[in-house]
């Protein structure tokens, strides 16, 4: 397949699907923003699709719970068309408003291979303050998931006042046991430059994203769609300065760029 296709979805709230579009066409991929409306009005629309994303913002401005009411549309009007999806050899993703839609409806981590029980929660960040700044992050297992394969560490920015990641003792170990793919929050460059602390909403285990067993279903609270461009990097001006000096080549791409062009490779 030279070219997946990507359904980027659209609910009341939302505000990155036009930057998250830019980034899978950016990618190579082709990509198309659909509105809930229109997709439950014709649910066949999703099999013509490779790729599934829940891009970030304020589904219904958060007001039941982050994520709640559009996880509970989804239940109540299509759970049955992603579950068939998730089952398929498809690629989903999930960042922020997404990532928290995904854990309301059970997409991961799915232990013991289980789809739609919630095992795992998005909560308050521990500062009660919304949060919008730079993050770095490693990645454990990048091998076991086509989004993260060959991708040791990025810089992202974040945007959120409900990204702290919770799972009981006995789910973490069973998440940290298990072969899956895991996000972490970890002090890197942009942290360094910014002196900010690592971890910027107290998730257990430092986790800021990871994907299900399979692999091919990922939610993330960092936004790797802000990330697509080298002059987006909070201090790219010192970056750029540091390179004319080494009389090297100034990069185009930015590191949030690396995940979509895995999905987009995945199905060549």
């Amino acid at each position: 397949m030279a070219q997946p296709r990507t359904l980027v979805l659209k609910e009341h709230g939302t505000n990155c699907e036009e930057e998250s579009r830019y980034a899978f066409e950016r990618a190579g991929a082709k990509a198309e923003i659909v509105h809930m409306e229109d997709l439950i009005r014709d649910k066949s629309r999703l099999r013509e699709y490779q790729i599934l994303m829940w891009p970030g913002g304020f589904s219904y401005g958060d007001d039941t719970g982050s994520g709640l009411a559009w996880a509970n549309r989804i239940r109540d009007n299509l759970w049955e068309e992603i579950l068939d999806y998730v089952n398929n050899d498809n690629l989903v993703l999930g960042v922020c408003n997404g990532f928290q839609v995904m854990a309301q409806l059970g997409l991961f981590p799915t232990i013991d291979s289980t789809y739609g029980e919630p095992q795992v929660a998005v909560t308050h960040n521990t500062s009660a303050r919304f949060i919008d700044r730079w993050v770095d992050v490693e990645v454990s297992g990048s091998d076991r998931s086509p989004w993260l394969d060959g991708i040791d560490t990025l810089t992202m920015p974040i945007a959120h006042g409900e990204g702290r990641f919770y799972a009981s003792d006995h789910v973490l170990k069973l998440i940290q046991g298990e072969q899956r793919s895991i996000i972490r929050y970890a002090k890197g460059q942009a942290c360094e430059y910014q002196s900010l602390p690592a971890n910027p909403n107290g998730s257990v285990d430092d986790i800021a994203g990871l994907t299900d067993l399979s692999g091919r279903v990922l939610g993330m609270m960092p936004h790797p769609e802000r990330a697509m461009e080298f002059t987006q990097l909070p201090d790219w001006p010192l970056q750029k300065e540091k390179l004319l000096r080494e009389g090297k080549e100034l990069p185009k791409d930015g590191p949030g760029l690396k995940i979509f062009k895995n999905a987009v490779k995945y199905f060549k």
